[in-house]
């Protein structure tokens, strides 16, 4: 029921952490899949390169770009011809303590909402008619426990994933039947950022997490899949994969 070959999936953002295990997960289950950057193509090719089976490639688009979108949908239906998995992971973040407004300047609002919201319609809106084809598609926005909790990097990106959420449940309704619409949304991820946290901070959080455990970016690429392939009659819902964390 995870099979994906004859499939083709396109994963933004995926030069590193859950956009490249995304990748590498609907690559192993059969699927093409191309991946996009912005501006970090060496580490964009070694994810490529790396990916299980063949007829992956790359391309540079970033999802604040509109035009750059749309030449990367008019790529993808020459070379691949059809889109069944649109997976918006492409993110921009600085972490601010919510308290310190002077930081969060008007500049990198702008940046943060350009990018997880308007490039994530915008994204959508390029692919549509890709999606639509070839009895329907299904877009997975790469949302955060944050949108719920209002508890992340910056006061911003919180409100940068709770409008993804909002627009998750908008467009699932817009888009039917032919397109489904769903939002996973990890909590703390398991990276080389976390792994560098003070061992007393991190047992302090993983204490309040009710499994005791981070997700790592495998763990999201596996909820990507699952929602693909085995939640057929899934969409307007915000898929959590976080822990437990907020039981605790």
């Amino acid at each position: 029921m995870t099979d994906l070959k004859g499939r083709v999936a396109l994963v933004t953002g995926a030069s590193r952490g859950i956009g490249a295990a995304t990748a590498a997960v609907l690559a192993e289950a059969g699927a093409r899949v191309v991946i996009t950057h912005r501006d970090s193509a060496a580490d964009a090719d070694a994810v490529g390169a790396a990916l299980t089976g063949e007829g992956h490639r790359v391309i540079r688009a970033s999802a604040a770009d509109t035009s750059a979108l749309e030449a990367a949908a008019a790529s993808v239906a020459e070379t691949e011809g059809r889109l069944d998995v649109l997976v918006n992971n492409a993110a921009r973040t600085k972490v601010i303590p919510h308290g310190d407004m002077d930081t969060l300047t008007d500049d990198l609002f702008d940046a943060i909402l350009q990018t997880n919201v308007r490039g994530t319609f915008a994204t959508i809106r390029a692919f549509r008619a890709l999606l639509e084809a070839d009895g329907g598609g299904i877009v997975i926005n790469i949302s955060s426990l944050a949108a719920r909790t209002a508890g992340g990097s910056n006061v911003a990106y919180c409100a940068s994933k709770a409008a993804m959420d909002n627009m998750t449940v908008s467009l699932a309704r817009a888009l039917a039947p032919r397109v489904r619409v769903l939002s996973v949304a990890p909590g703390l991820v398991e990276t080389q950022f976390t792994s560098q946290w003070d061992p007393k901070v991190k047992e302090r959080y993983l204490q309040r997490t009710a499994l005791g455990a981070l997700p790592t970016p495998e763990d999201i690429g596996r909820a990507v899949l699952a929602a693909v392939t085995l939640l057929p009659m899934t969409t307007g819902a915000v898929i959590p994969v976080d822990g437990g964390r907020p039981l605790g």
